[in-house]
């Protein structure tokens, strides 16, 4: 019987390694509907186009701007940067999207699967999980 009660310890340390965790603090409302995104050139292509999709969705104009770009180019600017892994197939073990207002921290979304272990959920689509985080960072529409 104690070593069963032993055990339960061990398996739930065990099965917290295998977990995924996101973080969002949301912007503040903007008076501007245009984000400057500064292109990651070391990211794949198709992150920027569903950060993108998912910004005018919600009715912000995107300007992309050079990799290297200063922070004060646009009152609204964003950075980005993601990477995968292969396990069994390609997901999308770790991404981070950081918005200035004015050259200024003014929200942060992050989501890390790196751990994911065993858990099946790393395997969301990198567009689902790109819009579910700018729909978290940018909660109203743009000029509301």
């Amino acid at each position: 019987m104690i070593s069963r009660l032993a055990c339960i310890p061990v398996a739930l340390f065990a099965l917290s390694g295998c977990a995924i965790h996101q973080n969002v603090k949301p912007v503040e409302r903007f008076d501007s509907k245009v984000v400057c995104i500064v292109d990651n050139p070391s990211v794949r292509a198709t992150f920027f186009d569903a950060y993108e999709r998912a910004l005018t969705n919600k009715g912000y104009e995107v300007k992309k701007l050079a990799s290297g770009a200063s922070l004060v180019e646009c009152p609204v600017t964003s950075t980005y940067t993601a990477t995968w892994r292969w396990d069994l197939a390609m997901y999308m073990a770790y991404a981070d999207i950081v918005v200035y207002k004015n050259a200024k921290p003014a929200g942060k979304a992050t989501y890390d699967a790196s751990r994911g272990g065993g858990n099946m959920g790393k395997f969301i689509g990198a567009e689902k999980k790109i819009t579910e985080l700018v729909d978290q960072l940018f909660p109203r529409l743009a000029g509301s």
